[in-house]
C-alpha cells in the first residue's frame, strides 16, 4: 500500500483496508442515504474530472458553503484535491461584506453552495468578484446549475493532476472569523492537515464500522479535520444539523451514535435541559436526581464513582442520560471554546465520556486533546500535547499571572502563513532556536499528574485580558467558564476594563428561570418584568456571591445586567451577531451593544 501524503489518500486506503457500504449520508426526505466509500471515490473523481473539463487551471480557488454538513461538502472537497486546487470554505452565515472580501481576496473562480438563502447573497456580490465565473447548487436551484451537470467520467486528465499533487502543496485557505478587522486567511498544506488527523485519530475510543454524527460546521478546520480522522479510522459518517439532533425522533436516538465532536455550548445546553427536567420533579424522584447530581462532584478521570451509591445513580438516573444520546455513546470530543469543569465531569461520571481538546484553525487545528486511555487525561487541562507537537510557554511579558505564558507551537501542523499578508504572518510565526514557533494568542501554563505525564492548561486569551483602574489584571475566560455551570445562567461575558471593579452582562437561562418564577407566584410577569422583579435580582446576587468565593476580591463580579436578549451569530436581518460562528463572544460587538447599560453601572 502506498504511503499517504495527500489528504484523499485516507479514502482509497479505506477502498482497500475496511470499504464501507455506509461511509457517509444524510437524510433525504426524511430517511437515511448513504454513499459507499466505493461511490464517494467514483463522485469526487467525476467532479474533479468535469471541473478539469471545464478549463479551470491547477491552483483555481473554489467556494464551498452550505448551512448543513452533507456528503456533497466532502465529495466536493475532495474533488478539488483531485484536480490540484484550492479549497475556500465558507460560513453561511457570515456578512455579504465578508463574502465580497473574502471571494475578491481569494480570486474565487467557482461556488458550490447548499440550498437556503446562499445564492442570494453570493449573486449579490458577484459583480464585485471579477474572478467569479462559475455558481454550482448541491440543491435545485432555478437560476444556476446542479453539481450533477458537472460530472465527468474519470478522465486521464484527472489522473495526471491527482498524481502531480504533493504533500506540501496548498490544500486550503480558511479564513478566520475574527472579532475585529477583515477575515485572515490561513493557508495550510495536504501535509500540515494529514499530520494533524493522524494523531487526532489516535485519540478516538472507536473501533472501524462506528457510527459517528457530525453537525458542526465544515467550513471550520475543527469538524473538518475531524472528519479526514473519521475517514482514517474508517467510521461511517452521519452528516445533520444541530437542530435535528434532540428529541424521540432527533438523530441522537436514530443514529445511536458511538462518537461525535462538538462545542461546549451543546453540551452545556443539554445539562440545562438535564436539570431543568430534575427540577420539575417532585418527592422521592426529585431528591434521588438532585442526590446523583451530586455525586459528580466528586468524579475525576481514572476515578470513576464507585459502590452502591454510584450503582443507584447510574440505574435510576444517569442510564437515562445515556439514552437520551443515543446509548452507545463511546466519547465525546469538544473544543473551539472552554469547556465548564462541571460539564466534564456531569456527562463523564454518567457514562458518556467528554475529553477537551485545544488547537486553532492557524495549528491545522489540533495542538493537544484529553486522551480516553489510562492517565492520558486531566480535567482542568485541554490533554498533552499531540504527536510531533511541541509547546513552549513565553513567560516573558509582566502580564501574565506568575507560572503561565503565552502559549507556543512548533510542529508540521504550524501553518504555512496568512494569504497576501505578510505582515500578519510574521506577527505571529517566530524562529527560536532554529525552529518555526507560532504564537497562539493564549496564556497557559503546564501540569502534571500523579503519573508524571505533562498536561497543557489554557488560562485565558492573551487579547482578552483587561486592566481593571487598580491596575490589575483578569482573565475572563475562566471566570465566565465557571459562571456558566450555574443552571440559571445561559451566556455570560465579564467586562471591567480600566474600571474600579469587575461586572458582567447575563443571560438568564429562559426556561429554568421560567420555571422558578412559577414555583414563585411570579408567572403572569413578562419575561421583561420577571428580570427586574427584586426576588430574582436577590436570586442572581446569591448565586453570584457564592461563586466569588472561588476567585480573587479583583476578579469577583460586584455589579451584573440581566438581558433578555440572545446571542446569535447571525442577526434575522443579516447584522453582525454576538457570537463567531463556533459560539464564542465577540467581545467588540457585545460592548458595543450594551455601552450606555455599563457605562450605568460605572457612572
Amino acid at each position: 500500500m502506498k504511503a499517504i501524503s495527500r489528504l484523499f489518500d485516507f479514502l482509497y486506503e479505506q477502498k482497500e483496508r475496511y470499504p464501507l457500504e455506509q461511509c457517509m449520508g444524510e437524510k433525504v426526505d426524511g430517511r437515511w442515504t448513504f454513499y459507499s466509500t466505493e461511490q464517494v471515490i467514483l463522485q469526487a473523481e467525476s467532479l474533479a474530472s468535469g471541473m478539469i473539463a471545464a478549463g479551470w487551471p491547477v491552483g483555481s480557488r473554489i467556494g464551498i458553503v452550505s448551512y448543513q454538513n452533507s456528503p456533497a461538502w466532502v465529495i466536493t472537497d475532495l474533488a478539488i484535491q483531485l484536480a490540484g486546487m484550492v479549497s475556500i470554505p465558507l460560513y453561511p452565515t457570515i456578512s455579504p461584506r465578508e463574502y465580497a472580501y473574502i471571494l475578491k481576496e481569494a480570486e474565487v473562480t467557482a461556488v458550490f453552495m447548499g440550498p437556503g438563502d446562499l445564492y442570494d447573497k453570493i449573486h449579490a456580490v458577484r459583480q464585485e468578484v471579477p474572478s467569479l465565473k462559475h455558481l454550482y447548487t448541491f440543491d435545485h436551484h432555478e437560476a444556476i446549475p446542479s453539481w450533477n451537470e458537472l460530472l465527468e467520467a474519470p478522465s486521464d486528465a484527472m489522473r495526471h493532476r491527482q498524481t502531480q499533487v504533493t504533500t506540501d502543496d496548498l490544500f486550503t485557505i480558511i479564513y478566520t472569523s475574527g472579532t475585529t478587522g477583515n477575515p485572515k486567511g490561513v493557508m495550510l498544506s495536504h501535509s500540515n492537515v494529514l499530520n494533524n488527523v493522524q494523531a487526532v485519530a489516535k485519540a478516538f475510543p472507536t473501533s472501524p464500522g462506528d457510527r459517528v454524527l457530525s453537525f458542526l460546521p465544515l467550513a471550520h478546520v475543527f469538524e473538518r479535520a475531524a472528519t479526514y480522522a473519521f475517514i482514517l479510522v474508517d467510521l461511517s459518517i452521519h452528516f445533520t444539523g444541530i437542530d435535528n439532533l434532540g428529541g424521540e425522533e432527533g438523530d441522537l436516538r436514530q443514529v445511536n451514535p458511538h462518537f461525535f465532536t462538538c462545542v461546549p455550548r451543546l453540551l452545556e445546553k443539554v445539562y440545562e435541559k438535564i436539570y431543568d427536567r430534575g427540577s420539575q420533579l417532585t418527592g422521592i424522584k426529585k431528591k434521588l436526581f438532585f442526590w446523583s447530581l451530586d455525586q459528580t462532584e466528586k468524579y475525576a478521570y481514572d476515578y470513576p464513582l464507585s459502590g452502591w451509591k454510584a450503582w443507584i445513580a447510574d440505574r435510576l438516573v444517569f442510564s437515562k442520560w445515556r439514552e437520551a444520546l443515543g446509548g452507545q455513546v463511546k466519547g465525546i470530543v469538544t473544543g473551539a471554546a472552554p469547556c465548564p469543569q462541571k460539564i466534564l465531569q456531569v456527562f463523564s461520571a454518567a457514562g458518556i465520556p467528554v475529553r477537551e481538546a485545544y488547537g486553532l484553525t492557524e495549528a491545522s487545528p489540533g495542538i493537544s486533546v484529553n486522551l480516553f486511555e489510562p492517565h492520558q487525561a486531566l480535567i482542568g487541562s485541554v490533554g498533552p500535547a499531540l504527536e510531533n507537537v511541541e509547546i513552549r510557554i513565553d513567560t516573558g511579558d509582566s502580564t501574565y499571572l506568575e507560572g503561565t505564558g503565552e502559549v507556543l507551537v512548533c510542529g508540521p501542523n504550524v501553518m504555512l502563513g496568512y494569504y497576501k499578508n505578510i505582515p500578519a504572518t510574521r506577527a505571529v510565526l517566530e524562529m527560536i532556536d532554529g525552529k518555526t514557533w507560532l504564537r497562539t494568542g493564549d496564556i497557559g501554563t503546564m501540569v502534571s499528574n500523579e503519573q508524571g505525564t505533562q498536561f497543557l492548561k489554557i488560562t485565558d486569551r492573551k487579547k482578552e485580558l483587561f486592566k481593571t483602574s487598580g491596575g490589575k489584571y483578569v482573565a475572563p475566560a475562566p471566570i465566565e467558564s465557571r459562571f456558566k455551570e450555574d443552571p440559571f445562567i445561559e451566556q455570560i461575558m465579564v467586562v471591567g476594563d480600566q474600571q474600579r471593579f469587575v461586572s458582567a452582562i447575563i443571560l438568564p437561562a429562559r426556561e429554568n428561570v421560567l420555571h422558578w418564577a412559577g414555583k414563585h407566584g411570579l408567572e403572569d410577569l413578562s419575561y421583561s418584568e420577571l428580570l427586574a422583579h427584586p426576588q430574582l435580582l436577590a436570586l442572581f446576587s446569591t448565586n453570584i456571591d457564592r461563586i466569588n468565593l472561588q476567585f480573587s476580591h479583583t476578579e469577583q463580579i460586584k455589579q451584573f445586567i440581566l438581558s433578555e436578549d440572545t446571542w446569535e451569530t447571525v442577526k434575522s436581518d443579516g447584522t453582525e451577531g454576538e457570537l463567531t460562528p463556533t459560539l464564542k463572544l465577540k467581545r467588540r460587538v457585545i460592548l458595543d451593544k450594551y455601552r450606555q447599560q455599563i457605562e450605568a453601572i460605572y457612572a
